[in-house]
């Protein structure tokens, strides 16, 4: 007999070997049509999977997170499938899941055009109808290679030659399509339903720029008709709050060919970057840090010492003189360890707490930069601070509150926290791992976080906290960190004079809040929609006059509240009024003060805040309290 365990605690008995399928039969007619996989022991597998001993076993349908994963792996090979019945001289190659979806790469002799997209989707939907039966198969790695070197198929048989000889490799039929994959999939094709096709992008094959450069067509795929319909409209809103777009249409940046992956700041953009940067370093000075500035040229001989010219040459711009090689910094901490080096210190100087606004650059890939959210030369509000084991709890505790202040004045609210620990691969000893991730968990808990553990995602020298925001569409942001690091210390000698007179290394944690300020402000404009909080707000007040006759009080309302400290323009513009004020809602101006005769001959202004929100007539002296108040409350 063969027992089978389920969630519930329950058993069912078998006189023979049974599958998935027959199990979720066993257990009533509905499980079995909702069925999409199985879990068996924890492991996910077809529903034709055969359970030939005891084992644990949990039915995956489609309002399981497995399950969904399974609908989108499988849609992505029905999208292959509809691309091979429509363009059969099609290679394909590979197509994983991904977040909200699927992608997959095909190499044909021209590019897909849109009306081969809805061609393509129009084709998976007759597909999904026909319902027919997805069936896995076993063969040999030489007989996998040679199928798909008999269909034509080169890019798969090149992807199974990369696997060991003597391995076996499973395949997947559906219809007239064989795919290799390791699987599992639906059932048949009547599962898919509910999936649409979004874009296509190019992509070199593995990933390597001087590989063929191949078609990636991006797919999404949901449980349900609804599921769909939400993310769809979740990408419109996404659409509108598009930083590149806003960007332009708000006249804050641009990108240029003659600099690739570098910002062109315009007074706008400058405007918010500086409030951004200003902002953060109040707080650096207010919470105990010491402001510093390393030089963006370092020679090579200090790569080579921390590891990075071996490891991560590739990713850095470098440049020669007189016969030295030299590299544009990727990051700000070996200087931070060179700055602390620079004369004895002493365990009473300890935490120590270096800032730097640092211009790193890293070489990305073309095809990975997007606006300034994945840029080449960024600026990161990096802080290193220099302290014991004993230490970091305290430190991490400190950081997190001041983290969780500075989210919350630039309008996020809600924040994941997850702490990566030791992986396979690492220095140190058991005891250092140990004090630092229990440090690192307790400085969490001390700030009343609640959080959760990445097993074996830490650095190969310590583990680290990463702080994760939602913005207003629910997406998340992966911003501050805060990671333990004994080894950069080791690498570089650095040391202090301990209580006992003996020199020791510090620990140094690598911290970060925002991270790049362009990634950043990137997502404060796509957070507030380019509406960014006043005391953001590149241009704060306009004041704009009704005639001629007012122009003279416009240009003392523009004086008296510009000696205020805020951002006013003034629009004396001859046209009318209603077109003004149209026009600076358009470019989203948090306040629009009108003045006609009756307000100049009061000392008024007629207030309009953005949003179409008309607040009446004021004194001038109410209007500074109002949006003083603004300003002080980060509203």
């Amino acid at each position: 007999m063969i027992s089978i365990q389920l969630p519930d605690g329950s058993k069912r008995e078998f006189p023979q070997a049974v599958t998935v399928a027959e199990v979720a039969a066993s257990i009533g007619a509905g499980l079995a049509k909702a069925a999409l996989a199985g879990k068996v022991d924890g492991k996910l597998v077809d529903t034709s999977h055969l359970i030939e001993a005891d084992a644990q076993l949990a039915i995956v349908t489609d309002k399981d997170a497995d399950g969904l994963e399974v609908i989108r792996h499988s849609t992505a090979h029905l999208l292959a499938y509809a691309v091979k019945e429509l363009f059969p001289e099609a290679q394909v190659t590979i197509g994983p899941v991904i977040e909200n979806g699927f992608y997959y790469d095909f190499s044909y002799k021209r590019p897909f055009t849109p009306e081969d997209l809805a061609a393509i989707e129009s084709k998976m939907n007759e597909l999904a109808k026909k319902d027919e039966k997805v069936t896995r198969s076993v063969l040999p790695r030489d007989e996998a290679v040679s199928y798909f070197k008999s269909i034509g198929e080169a890019y798969k048989a090149e992807i199974i030659e990369s696997i060991p000889q003597g391995e076996d490799v499973s395949l997947y039929a559906e219809g007239a399509f064989t795919d290799l994959c390791r699987g599992p999939h639906v059932p048949s094709t009547g599962k898919l339903k509910h999936f649409k096709l979004m874009k296509v992008a190019g992509a070199y094959w593995r990933g390597d720029h001087r590989n063929e450069q191949l078609q990636r067509i991006y797919g999404t795929a949901w449980a349900s008709k609804d599921d769909l319909q939400k993310y769809l409209t979740l990408l419109e809103e996404a659409e509108k709050r598009d930083h590149r777009r806003l960007g332009k249409d708000l006249d804050l940046f641009h990108i240029d060919e003659h600099a690739p992956g570098v910002v062109f700041w315009h007074p706008k953009g400058w405007t918010v970057w500086q409030e951004v940067e200003q902002y953060m370093r109040r707080v650096y000075r207010e919470n105990g840090y010491l402001e510093v500035k390393g030089p963006q040229i370092i020679d090579k001989s200090l790569w080579e010492k921390t590891g990075h010219w071996d490891k991560y040459r590739e990713n850095m711009f470098t440049t020669e003189s007189e016969k030295r090689d030299y590299a544009l910094k990727p990051m700000n901490c070996p200087g931070h360890i060179l700055i602390f080096k620079q004369g004895i210190k002493s365990y009473r100087d300890l935490p120590l707490r270096f800032g730097e606004f640092g211009q790193c650059h890293r070489n990305e890939p073309t095809g990975g930069l997007h606006g300034i959210m994945r840029v080449r030369g960024f600026t990161q509000d990096d802080g290193h601070i220099f302290c014991t084991e004993d230490m970091i709890q305290a430190e991490v505790t400190a950081f997190t509150t001041l983290l969780q202040k500075v989210y919350k004045d630039f309008g996020f609210t809600e924040i994941l926290y997850k702490l990566s620990t030791r992986p396979e691969q690492r220095i140190g000893t058991e005891e250092s791992w140990d004090k630092a991730e229990a440090a690192l968990a307790e400085g969490l808990r001390a700030s009343g976080c609640e959080f959760e553990y990445l097993p074996g995602e830490g650095a190969f020298y310590g583990p680290k906290i990463e702080y994760t925001l939602k913005d207003a569409l629910g997406r998340q942001w992966q911003c501050g960190t805060i990671q333990v690091d004994p080894n950069m210390p080791e690498r570089l000698d650095a040391e202090f004079v301990a209580e006992d007179g003996s020199r020791q290394r510090p620990i140094m944690l690598h911290r970060a809040i925002v991270g790049s300020l362009e990634r950043f402000i990137g997502i404060l404009i796509e957070q507030h929609a380019g509406a960014l909080p006043v005391w953001l707000a590149p241009t704060q007040v306009v004041v704009a006059n009704i005639t001629d006759a007012q122009a003279d009080y416009v240009a003392d309302i523009v004086k008296s509240l510009q000696k205020q400290g805020l951002r006013v323009a003034a629009d004396l513009r001859n046209e009318k009024i209603t077109y003004k004020i149209r026009e600076h809602s358009l470019q989203k101006v948090p306040y629009i003060l009108v003045v006609g005769d009756k307000e100049k001959a009061n000392g008024a202004v007629a207030v309009r805040a953005r949003g179409n929100q008309d607040l009446g007539v004021m004194s001038l002296a109410s209007f500074s309290e109002r949006l003083a108040a603004d300003i002080t409350n980060k509203a």
